[in-house]
């Protein structure tokens, strides 16, 4: 009879550190707790014009209607409409966002000297929350209308993220390093127009 105790006694073991291994496997996945010490550094340089892999400006209805709109000049090179400085949330974070128009008239949201902490799914959204300090801050930015412009390429470094054609640049005023999986502000910044 001992003999038979002993039997149910090991397959609850096995069966206890099966799920054991399989909850730190999947917990590991999901926090991905080694990003908090790797880096990513990404370095782009503003650029000129539109990356190629994007879609062309969207003519106007008013500009099809009398011809072609005529292009920017090309010599004009981007200008910064707004911009601001990151401050932290769920993470230490600093950096400047400037909204950039291109020379042919596309945008771009340019992150300059950011410094967060690397994390899973991070993303850049502009949206239109307003940017507050502290805890008030973290959870803000999906409850109003946002755009994402993509993943995270870098947790530091300079880099531009294309802004798409069909986005109403007046309905956003603020950038913010958001973590998709767990609902989180890294960091923001107000969009003040210069």
């Amino acid at each position: 009879m001992a003999r038979g105790l002993r039997r149910p006694g090991r397959r609850l073991v096995v069966a206890v550190l099966a799920v054991v291994v399989a909850g730190a496997g999947l917990g590991l996945y999901w926090f991905q707790p080694w990003k908090l010490w790797q880096d990513e550094t990404v370095d782009e340089a503003l650029p000129a014009v539109r990356p190629a892999s994007s879609s062309p400006p969207a003519a106007s209805a008013s500009a099809s209607a009398t011809g072609p709109a005529p292009s920017p000049s090309v010599a004009a090179g981007p200008r910064t409409l707004a911009g601001g400085e990151l401050i932290s949330h769920e993470h230490s974070t600093s950096g400047t966002v400037g909204l950039v128009r291109l020379a042919d008239g596309s945008h771009v949201v340019r992150l300059e000297n950011l410094d967060t902490s690397n994390g899973p799914d991070l993303r850049v959204w502009l949206t239109d929350a307003p940017v507050r300090e502290g805890r008030a801050g973290w959870h803000l930015f999906d409850d109003g209308e946002y755009v994402s412009l993509g993943k995270l390429k870098g947790n530091k470094g300079s880099q531009n993220y294309v802004v798409p054609d069909d986005v109403d640049l007046s309905r956003y005023t603020s950038v913010s390093i958001w973590c998709d999986r767990f609902d989180v502000s890294f960091g923001a910044a107000e969009l003040a127009r210069v």
